[in-house]
């Protein structure tokens, strides 16, 4: 179809991982100002310092193992605020970077093909892949040398993760067993968690945690995202049912959506890191409040906290909508992972027809409102 050749094989990324992002590693918002850092991981040697620039977590950012030798210690400062965080458009570029780099680089080197699969109502086939990151693998990520370096986990080399991707192509038309590119838009890419609850059955909640205001740069100034536009990003927390007797699951997830602003045409990308937000107070179900204040005796529920991390990208070319999705999960609680392992293939295959009949009771509505309208109006 036209779409851009892959480049050379990359290195993985210390962000999109499954180890959760901890509330001082990501970036400033005002229900988090009381999540600092530990003071153990802030600097000790003098102001102005080359090797640690004040105000800069030493074990956060060694700055002879950057991976630009020629950076400065007030360039890399610029990235993080006092309090040693991460300021919101470094962080953004650098989730969505690793986000393409993945899809382009990592998914078609090293991922392998595992079958061609039906999902209707949708039309297309859809292509499943998958592959096995070792915990070897990731403790040879340089977490702390990256352009926004991270502390490693502390089980880091341990445990692996277990990946899973889809490939899809689809005609770029407003009908049935498909969709157009704004259809696309306005249902995977906005409001992509509360969407995906509407088109997922199993998907019972998507708690919406916290919100960051993305400022919007006047057009003619030049956009404060590099190439991205369109930027979101929040946090959720997502519940999803499983059959008794096991617990509901709920995995809190900080979701960032862009448009990557590609010269061959419209691209929209997703990511969703997983995130620990256990001690913050507006969590839902992090935090058991849910207990008390649920809804109904589902949302009331103990759920077993999980980890899921995600890469989402849509691509319009010459008429077709390339649709790629990457993930890594692990339900946690009692569930093995060889058992998630059989589990997972099915239900990224299952989610394109899912979202294809959404869609499609989307439309349905949409034409009975405007045909009660007309006739509102005729009579």
């Amino acid at each position: 179809m036209g779409f851009p050749a892959p480049g050379h094989p990359a290195t993985l990324g210390n962000l999109i991982r499954l180890a959760p992002l901890k509330l001082y590693e990501i970036p400033a918002h005002p229900k988090l100002l009381t999540f600092s850092r530990p003071t153990s991981q802030h600097v000790t040697s003098s102001p102005g310092s080359p090797d640690n620039p004040p105000d800069i977590p030493a074990t956060i950012m060694p700055l002879k193992t950057f991976q630009d030798d020629n950076e400065s210690g007030a360039s890399a400062r610029h990235r993080f605020d006092e309090d040693g965080r991460p300021l919101l458009e470094p962080f953004i570029i650098a989730v969505l970077d690793e986000a393409i780099t993945f899809i382009d680089d990592i998914l078609p080197h090293r991922f392998k093909p595992a079958s061609e699969r039906t999902s209707r109502p949708a039309d297309a086939i859809v292509q499943l892949l998958k592959h096995e990151i070792f915990g070897q693998t990731l403790g040879e990520i340089p977490w702390e040398s990256r352009y926004l370096p991270r502390n490693p986990p502390t089980d880091v080399g341990k445990t692996g993760e277990a990946w899973f991707a889809r490939s899809s192509e689809h005609s770029d038309e407003p009908q049935r067993g498909t969709a157009s590119f704004s259809e696309f838009e306005s249902s995977l890419r906005d409001n992509h968690s509360e969407h995906e609850a509407e088109y997922t059955p199993d998907v019972f909640d998507a708690r919406l945690v916290l919100d960051w205001t993305i400022p919007r740069p006047p057009a003619e100034n030049a956009p404060g995202f590099s190439h991205y536009q369109n930027v979101s990003m929040r946090i959720f927390e997502m519940g999803h049912k499983l059959p008794p007797p096991l617990s509901p699951r709920v995995f809190p997830v900080l979701v960032i959506t862009a448009d990557t602003g590609a010269s061959y045409g419209p691209d929209f990308v997703i990511v969703q890191i997983p995130v620990n937000i256990e001690t913050l107070p507006e969590a839902f179900y992090s935090n058991g409040r849910n207990l008390r204040e649920g809804e109904d005796s589902l949302r009331r529920k103990k759920p077993v906290l999980g980890v899921y991390t995600s890469i989402e990208r849509c691509r319009l070319i010459d008429g077709h909508i390339k649709w790629e999705m990457a993930t890594a999960s692990d339900a946690k609680g009692s569930l093995p992972m060889w058992a998630q392992k059989m589990g997972v293939p099915g239900a990224v295959v299952k989610d394109v027809g899912l979202f294809m009949k959404w869609i499609e009771k989307k439309r349905k509505s949409a034409r009975t409102s405007s045909d009660g309208q007309s006739l509102g109006r005729a009579s």
